[in-house]
Parts: C-alpha cells; structure tokens; sequence
C-alpha cells in the first residue's frame, strides 16, 4: 500500500502579542524561527513558524498572533496539548530553565512507557516536553541550549474528545493510522514509520467543558504528505468516506487541504515539498517579513501595520 500520511507536518495556533510568542518559542524553547510572515488570509495579521534548523516537517510551529483576540478555554473538539520530544539527559535542564523564566510546569508525570512534564505559553497554551531516547533526530543548539539539551520536534498531539468511534474509523481507515497503545481513556495511533513525529493520542472523557477558540488555543493540525500526488489521493479518499474537503490551496511553503474531523477539529493534509527555501536561503530563514506575491505591491502598507519584533535566543 502506498504510504499517503507519513506524519504531522506543523501545529498552527492562536495567539496574542507576537513579540511574547517569539520571547517563548524562540526564546525560552529555543525553535529557531524559520519563517517570519503574514496570515495569507488575513494580511494585518503575522504568520510566525518555529522549527528545526531548516523547517523539517514534524518540527513546524505557527502562530497566528492577534493583538486583541480573547483567551480561549481548553476542552472537547480542540488540540489540547502538543508534545514536543527531548533527550532523557535533558529532563533536569529543562525543569531549571523553566524555573529561571518562571513558567509554571507539573512535576514529571508518567504515560505510557515515557515521562513529560506539562506547562502553558504566556497564552495559556498546552505544551508538553516528552523524554525519549528513541527520537534519532539531532536538536539544535540555541542561545544557552546546548544542542545535546534541545528539543528535537514534535512528539505527539492530543485530540481531546467527547466521543472517538468515527474519529478512530477517520485516523485509521482513511489516513492509515494504527492503533499502538491505550490507557485510561487515552489511545495512541502513529503513522508512516512511526516514532517521534509520527504519534497522535486521542483522549475520551465525556465531562468535558467544550473548547472555545481564542488566544492560547490550537486553530489545526497538520498531517504530512509526500508529495501532490499523494495529497490528491488522500483528498479524493476523503471525498468517498463523505468528508467536505477544501480544493488544494498553496502556501507557498506547501500545498494544503482542510476538513473537519468528526469531534470537529480542524485537520489539514500538507505536502512536504517545496519548503522553507523557497523564498530566501536556508542560513537567512526567519531573517525578513517575507510576503507571497499578490501581496508584495502592498508590502509598505502591510509593514506599517504589523507590530515590529525582534528574535533573540536566549
């Protein structure tokens, strides 16, 4: 069978104030800022993405920073915690630095086989650190982060859920998803090769408040596919199985479908290619506003109205 979903792709997120997203992701977590742009769909609004060295899918953040949006609640229908892995070392570092930037965090907890901790951004939201010592890929070093201490990417999502039976039929039929554990009420499936990245947790409760979108929540996921063939594939099975699915729309970064899934989270299908290099050299990622075309002609006007920030790592 061909591999369709191969992982996630990115998280994208809303938040409030875009420098104090940046302080967090690059800052105190140390995600190197791969692309600094604006919300196609929104242009008064910045697009930020947080990743590895060169924006590997399984790797990718995005916020969409709106000074004035109200808190939302975490609960039933949203993303409530994505879960980024690191170094079984590097659980000692991470629980001193986030005492030294005082974040607030759990204790570690056990799930699975695996520890984490728990902690919220300065927009409440859900962050988890996963140690593992099985995730191969190499972090990188950032400000006072050591690359032996970095996070390496994604680890798992967690889709919370009122009721699960169509979303598992969803994950596991249609985007060759398996089942690889359960426990209390918690079931994990992973994709492609699987491993780190490649995870996604569905948790079922029933007393549950209902999410409500604002800052410090998740507005989609995104899975990860090869190419535009395969993201077709995908679209066209999901036309079958009586989903409402967006045509293809480019993103510069990559090509993309939404739908929602049954809890009535926002999912999309992306394509690993072209990626970030598209629009300025791997060692510049991050550096300038960089903007699609159509949009380039108001490129004063857009820049007057952006909040000016800067990256700093430390």
């Amino acid at each position: 069978m061909q591999e369709l979903i191969s992982g996630l792709h990115h998280v994208t997120a809303l938040a409030g104030n875009p420098q104090k997203n940046i302080d967090f992701y690059a800052g105190i977590l140390g995600l190197k800022m791969i692309k600094k742009t604006i919300n196609f769909d929104a242009p008064d609004v910045y697009h930020l993405y947080y990743g590895d060295e060169v924006g590997n899918p399984g790797t990718i953040m995005t916020f969409f920073p709106y000074q004035d949006i109200p808190k939302g609640r975490k609960g039933a229908g949203q993303l409530t915690y994505t879960a980024f892995s690191i170094p079984v070392s590097a659980l000692g570092f991470w629980l001193d630095r986030l005492q030294t930037y005082q974040i607030a965090y759990t204790m570690p907890q056990k799930r699975f086989d695996e520890t984490y901790i728990q902690f919220e951004d300065f927009d409440g939201l859900g962050v988890e650190l996963v140690v593992t010592e099985h995730d191969k890929r190499v972090g990188r070093a950032s400000g006072t982060i050591p690359a032996e201490m970095a996070i390496k990417g994604f680890y798992t999502v967690t889709l919370h859920e009122y009721s699960i039976d169509r979303t598992v039929k969803l994950l596991t039929e249609t985007m060759q998803h398996k089942l690889v554990a359960e426990e209390n009420g918690r079931l994990r499936f992973e994709s492609g090769s699987g491993g780190a990245g490649s995870y996604t947790d569905v948790l079922y409760t029933t007393d549950s408040v209902r999410s409500l979108q604002g800052a410090g929540t998740v507005h989609h996921v995104a899975f990860a596919t090869q190419t535009d063939d395969t993201q077709l594939l995908i679209r066209e099975n999901l036309l079958s199985s009586g989903y409402q699915v967006t045509p293809v729309i480019d993103r510069n970064y990559f090509h993309s479908i939404y739908f929602r899934e049954p809890g009535n989270i926002l999912f999309e299908i992306a394509t690993n290619p072209p990626g970030f290099a598209v629009d300025e050299p791997l060692e510049q990622l991050g550096s300038r506003l960089k903007l699609p075309a159509w949009y380039e002609p108001k490129r004063d006007l857009i820049e007057k109205g952006l909040m000016p920030v800067e990256v700093n790592y430390f």
